[in-house]
């Protein structure tokens, strides 16, 4: 197109002999060259990119994802204990040994012993602490309730 012509004046017809000419048959690609110039050929012994003589072939295999199962021994959950404690000890300690059980299940289901032996061991950790707390505030309203309240009100 011609950079004189405005964009608003319709374009001029092409002659017909450009036509035809692009019709014509043009001359023969060259030869497929084997090997290229300046590039050695390739070994067949050796990878599809090819080296040069003297180099090692460095091969690396994909990383293969293996989706894990269930593990056979599953490690203890201790959901029943984090209930316990949960509803009759110590509420806040309990609701936190009750989400570390449960990602415990879920860690053994999927097969990451590791994690479910690190939350199992903390659920536990924090169920004992769960008790001990617990039985510590019953005590301490036993004491409250019969041996300060009968001498303040006798």
């Amino acid at each position: 197109m011609d950079p004189n012509q405005s964009y608003n004046q319709p374009p001029v017809p092409c002659n017909s002999s450009e036509k035809s000419m692009m019709l014509q048959p043009v001359e023969k690609p060259p030869a497929y060259q084997v090997n290229a110039a300046g590039y050695p050929p390739s070994f067949p012994s050796s990878s599809s990119q090819g080296s040069y003589p003297g180099q090692s072939v460095v091969a690396v295999q994909p990383k293969v994802c293996v989706p894990a199962g269930p593990l056979a021994n599953p490690v203890t959950e201790y959901t029943c204990y984090s209930i316990f404690t949960m509803l009759c000890c110590c509420f806040p300690l309990g609701t936190a040994a009750l989400v570390y059980s449960l990602s415990t299940r879920s860690a053994n289901h999927s097969g990451h012993r590791e994690l479910a032996q690190r939350n199992s061991k903390t659920a536990r950790n924090l169920n004992h602490v769960s008790v001990v707390l617990g039985i510590i505030f019953i005590v301490l309203i036993f004491l409250y309730e019969f041996l300060w309240n009968k001498h303040i009100n006798p």
